[in-house]
């Protein structure tokens, strides 16, 4: 662990692997710490340099004087700081939940995204995403994503959520991970700052949420994103996830039988999909599960996976393979 400056506030940061191999940076949520992805970096980093950090007012890190510096401006600033420290111009960002919000918002801006190589999402989507997703979505589709955070609005009410982190959430929250997620307590998870970290991240709601952002534009670039969606995600609705095509040239999507933390649920196959898509990125061919993910760009209906086209007889299989496919069958 070494600290890390930005601002008025030091940053706790943790490296695994050889610095010399692509750089994997994973992002927590909230009210999580770096310490969510033990499992996950510990099987990435025979292949990669893996760098982890407590954001700002959880964990190790300090939370800024002023509570208003939870802003993406802040937000981004410390993700600017911890990449000058590892001293890449470019790294393959990963993000959950809040970790996710900050890595679509990193993708958004022309500032920070030439610095992102690839960026996989889990669990959160981007704010500008969301504002069009609220504005254009299905009536039902919007009031059921509006029922799954209801909390939103709730974390806006002055001091009473904060009473809620000392009186009764971490026990919900204890519940839920054992209950809904599948995901008994381990040392590290959630962390022994548990309630500060939950109190202080407050504040990334009242900050965020509901402010105008200054460039609405939802569209990411060329930038590959690669989006981890759990099947059982209680806070993201699957309609909420698919309509991110619209603004993501190069996108794979893949599903998790897992709640919203898959990658404490799942974290070998997380780490297994997280290692494809960068390898991918780098320079290395695709596996045949990564292909299959890939949404447009030359991908076709059946691409990917084995056809059977029966007939009656008389080769009348062979006829309609022939003129679905050309002349490329057994």
């Amino acid at each position: 662990m070494r600290w890390v400056e930005s601002g008025d506030v030091r940053l706790a940061v943790f490296e695994d692997g050889d610095p010399a191999d692509p750089t994997i940076l994973l992002l927590h949520g909230y009210p999580d710490t770096h310490r969510v992805w033990d499992e996950v970096a510990a099987p990435l980093r025979d292949r990669f340099h893996v760098v982890r950090y407590d954001v700002r007012g959880a964990g190790m890190s300090t939370a800024p004087r002023d509570r208003r510096g939870y802003g993406f401006d802040e937000l981004l600033g410390d993700l600017a700081a911890v990449l000058d420290s590892v001293g890449k111009d470019r790294v393959h960002l990963v993000g959950h939940d809040w970790g996710s919000l900050q890595g679509w918002e990193a993708v958004g801006r022309a500032g920070s995204r030439d610095r992102v190589a690839s960026f996989t999402s889990l669990g959160g989507p981007g704010l500008r995403q969301f504002a069009r997703f609220r504005r254009d979505g299905r009536r039902r589709d919007v009031v059921a994503q509006a029922v799954r955070t209801w909390y939103i609005a709730a974390f806006q009410v002055p001091v009473i959520p904060e009473l809620a982190w000392r009186a009764v959430v971490p026990r919900i929250l204890d519940r839920r991970l054992r209950v809904r997620e599948g995901v008994p307590p381990r040392p590290g998870h959630p962390a022994e700052t548990l309630v500060t970290d939950g109190r202080n991240g407050l504040w990334l709601y009242r900050r965020n949420m509901f402010t105008r952002l200054r460039d609405p534009d939802p569209r990411v670039g060329g930038v590959p994103v690669q989006v981890i969606e759990g099947s059982r995600d209680g806070f993201v609705t699957p309609a909420l996830t698919a309509s991110y095509g619209r603004w993501v040239a190069r996108l794979w999507h893949r599903r998790v039988e897992a709640g919203h933390w898959v990658h404490r649920s799942r974290p070998g196959l997380v780490a297994r999909m997280i290692g494809e898509f960068v390898a991918h990125v780098e320079g290395g061919a695709a596996v045949r599960e990564l292909r299959r993910a890939q949404v447009g760009e030359g991908r076709t209906v059946f691409g990917d996976r084995l056809v059977v086209v029966t007939g009656a007889g008389s080769g009348i299989g062979r006829i309609h393979g022939c003129r679905l496919f050309g002349a490329a069958m057994v």
